[in-house]
């Protein structure tokens, strides 16, 4: 099964080597699909190491993951952040676990653990709510829906018309979750961030608050296929 790995970019010029080099590692010949709205020489480097780069005016996050998961050729979607803060090396887990029959795997900075330390306590936080609002909501059972790092079966990410920009990351977990997909989280250990944070915690988390009170007065549906 061919994959692809699909990241957003905004002037990651001190990350992007480390990821995509990691990616490499992780799994060879993996697609790595970059849609940047960079000033940088994000784009450039991304090229020079095999990426293929997606120009893009600055939208935000969810459009520019959304572009780079609707261009990508793979069999099976994984979506991570270009910050360093996620391990690559758990791609084959993720592909075994979808290849078992899985539809989405999701990686947790919560499942089983304490505190993390590379995360400021106010995110620390602000994650926890927001998974246990979905699960309120919604009736799933999740322990980080803000999670970054997913893998997707082809299939699922082609069956919605994604909506989203700041709480797509929630959106791609409680629609295919709502829609009766087989979901899997595996713990993952996290990491410190490479680079500027550029998600504003207040105005982030009042958007993804929004998707998730959003979609349970409109419940989510799949896309209708001819």
């Amino acid at each position: 099964m061919k994959v692809s790995v699909c990241i957003g970019t905004k002037n990651e010029e001190k990350a992007i080597v480390g990821i995509i080099r990691d990616i490499r590692k992780a799994w060879k010949g993996a697609e790595i699909v970059v849609v940047d709205s960079s000033t940088d020489k994000t784009p450039s480097i991304a090229r020079r190491l095999g990426a293929r780069v997606i120009r893009q005016k600055p939208q935000g996050y969810g459009i520019a993951l959304r572009a780079a998961l609707l261009a990508a050729k793979g069999d099976i979607l994984i979506t991570t952040d270009c910050d360093g803060t996620y391990p690559m090396e758990k791609i084959p887990l993720m592909v075994s676990l979808i290849q078992s029959g899985y539809d989405v795997v999701s990686a947790s900075r919560f499942k089983g653990k304490g505190r993390i330390s590379s995360m400021p306590l106010l995110n620390q936080f602000g994650n926890r709510m927001f998974a246990l609002l979905a699960n309120i909501l919604y009736g799933t059972s999740i322990t980080d829906i803000t999670t970054g790092m997913r893998a997707f079966r082809r299939e699922v990410i082609h069956s919605f018309d994604w909506t989203e920009n700041v709480g797509l990351s929630l959106e791609l977990l409680f629609r295919p979750a709502c829609a009766g997909f087989k979901i899997a989280e595996i713990p993952i250990s996290y990491k410190p961030r490479l680079g500027d944070v550029k998600l504003n915690p207040f105005t982030g988390g009042l958007g993804m608050a929004k998707t998730l009170l959003k979609y349970r007065i409109t419940p989510p549906k799949k896309r209708a296929t001819a």
